[in-house]
């Protein structure tokens, strides 16, 4: 079937989509049960739940499912200026009733680390236990082409896939490159460009943070750094690359949650 070929195919580009299916229907109406629809990031579709009003506020719906990740099954009534309970009217004349139930298919985050070496290794061998899709990036060619188990490996500059490709909103981003500089430089691009990512975190010491906060104040004064986190991870303890994994982990699963309590490295909320 065509429209499960489209889902194959988003999903090995790590793209979301809602799949949406006619589950039941009563009286007259344009879409029989069974009848499927996709609706892509991009808002494009394929596929049919009987077109017309119903499809329109399918693929709105979709919309605004897609940014949550929620499913939902919901039942309309095709007859304009008429109530039942239980059911949403919609500008249709054709009396009966359709229940449409929408399912999210796609990863629950979007993860990007920039750095490919041990400790982004590990990280990647705990995330890719879970529905995430992981980008990782690295100028290092000999280092990038060793890397195993993320969805998407670039060989690039860190600025230059930043400029190219931008960072998706809400997503989570590791920054855990090879040198202090280039740590500050994706973290500099992310700000100047206004890019919203839920989560930022930054593998360093104290030392280097003050550093760093320093040189973001002079650059930017006051900036909103709440979804920065550094140093990055949870305070559960132990140094090594899995340890210290573990602990990034379970810091963006507190995050994507949005549990609070925890202990987290970082010293304070910045602002």
């Amino acid at each position: 079937m065509k429209i499960f070929d489209d889902i194959a195919r988003l999903s090995g580009r790590g793209m979301a989509c809602m799949l949406v299916t006619a589950v039941e229907k009563t009286g007259a109406g344009p879409v029989e049960a069974g009848k499927k629809m996709i609706v892509c990031e991009d808002g494009q579709a394929s596929g049919t739940v009987g077109g017309g009003a119903l499809e329109f506020h399918a693929r709105e719906k979709c919309k605004e499912l897609m940014g949550t990740r929620q499913n939902l099954l919901e039942k309309y009534f095709l007859n304009e200026g008429e109530v039942i309970e239980g059911a949403r009217t919609l500008p249709m004349v054709c009396g009966g009733t359709v229940t449409l139930f929408y399912e999210y298919i796609g990863p629950d985050a979007y993860v990007y680390l920039f750095g490919a070496g041990h400790v982004g290794q590990a990280t990647v061998n705990v995330l890719k236990t879970m529905n995430y899709h992981v980008t990782v990036i690295d100028e290092r060619t000999p280092v990038i082409d060793a890397f195993e188990g993320a969805d998407r490996k670039v060989n690039s500059s860190f600025v230059d896939f930043i400029r190219k490709e931008g960072i998706r909103e809400g997503s989570f981003v590791l920054v855990c490159t090879p040198s202090h500089k280039y740590d500050y430089n994706v973290i500099e691009e992310i700000i100047e460009l206004g890019l919203k990512p839920a989560y930022i975190g930054m593998l360093c010491s104290l030392e280097k943070l003050a550093d760093f906060m320093k040189r973001i104040k002079e650059r930017f004064g006051d900036v909103d750094l709440s979804n920065f986190y550094s140093p990055v991870g949870l305070d559960t303890g132990g140094g090594s690359p899995e340890e210290i994994a573990v602990s990034i982990c379970a810091e963006i699963m507190v995050v994507k949650n949005g549990k609070s309590g925890h202990r987290h490295m970082r010293p304070g909320e910045y602002k």
